[in-house]
């Protein structure tokens, strides 16, 4: 019988309950290693060990057991036990979700941003506005509240344009940036002087043609500009808003007038 409160999860793995750990931690050790043994007897796969940070005097003893990192919050860390050698292990999170905005005015002019902090080179580099997804948020909402940030432009949500996927980011992570396109609904430029040293409204050809813009940034703007992109769109039966997002092409959402009155904007 285990002697740390525990329970069995459906993969055939163990989850120590974080609740009930002690505050002492007196006896722990001596308590883990029987019920490693046991649950080692029992045939299990891997014990999950969320520590919190009240209880982090634990963390050394469940070190010296075997237990390894997996993840952390901000209030806790989350230890793993392979009881078998090769037991599967799901991955943490992977990737950075980020987005920015491909914002045209009716003088066919492209709102851009000049970062503050350029890198090494220090080069001057006109790009996108945008950023990274906050836990929790829809990628349609954080592109616009990104682009609100770094330029002060109000802008409602068209379509998802295009998508990069890369490796190396930060901490080692992937990253994935979604291109999207918005409709302004106002001119005047605020810029977030914090981040940002330079926004403003460029013709679209100068943009294609410009020193200071990078051939990737050149080939999703002209996507952008030129596809019709994906809608959000909802799925009888399953539509969970505050969840969810899905995006479709227009001819799976729109109505056929509503599709040839699209094609018509492009």
């Amino acid at each position: 019988m285990a002697r740390i409160a525990s329970s069995p999860n459906p993969f055939n793995g163990i989850i120590i309950d974080p609740a009930e750990l002690p505050e002492a931690v007196d006896g722990f050790r001596e308590d883990l290693q029987m019920d490693l043994k046991e649950w080692v007897d029992g045939g299990f796969q891997v014990v999950w060990l969320e520590v919190p940070i009240s209880r982090a005097g634990i963390v050394p003893i469940a070190a010296e057991a075997g237990f390894t990192f997996h993840h952390s919050g901000l209030n806790y860390v989350m230890m793993i036990r392979r009881l078998v050698e090769d037991a599967f292990v799901p991955e943490y999170a992977s990737h950075y979700t980020g987005a920015g905005g491909v914002v045209i005015n009716e003088k066919n002019e492209l709102l851009v941003v000049c970062e503050r902090h350029r890198g090494g080179s220090g080069r001057i580099y006109y790009k996108l506005p945008g950023g990274a997804l906050h836990p929790g948020e829809h990628l349609a909402q954080a592109v616009v509240r990104e682009v609100k940030e770094e330029t002060g432009v109000l802008t409602t949500f068209r379509s998802l344009a295009c998508f990069r996927h890369w490796h190396g980011y930060r901490y080692g992570k992937s990253d994935i940036y979604f291109v999207c396109r918005l409709d302004p609904l106002s001119a005047e430029i605020e810029i977030q002087e914090s981040e940002i040293e330079e926004a403003l409204w460029m013709p679209l050809e100068e943009y294609y043609t410009s020193e200071y813009v990078g051939v990737f940034n050149r080939h999703i703007v002209q996507v952008a500009v030129e596809g019709p992109g994906l809608v959000t769109a909802e799925i009888d039966g399953y539509v969970d808003a505050d969840r969810r997002e899905i995006f479709m092409p227009h001819h799976y959402v729109l109505s056929a007038e509503e599709v040839k009155e699209a094609k018509q904007e492009y």
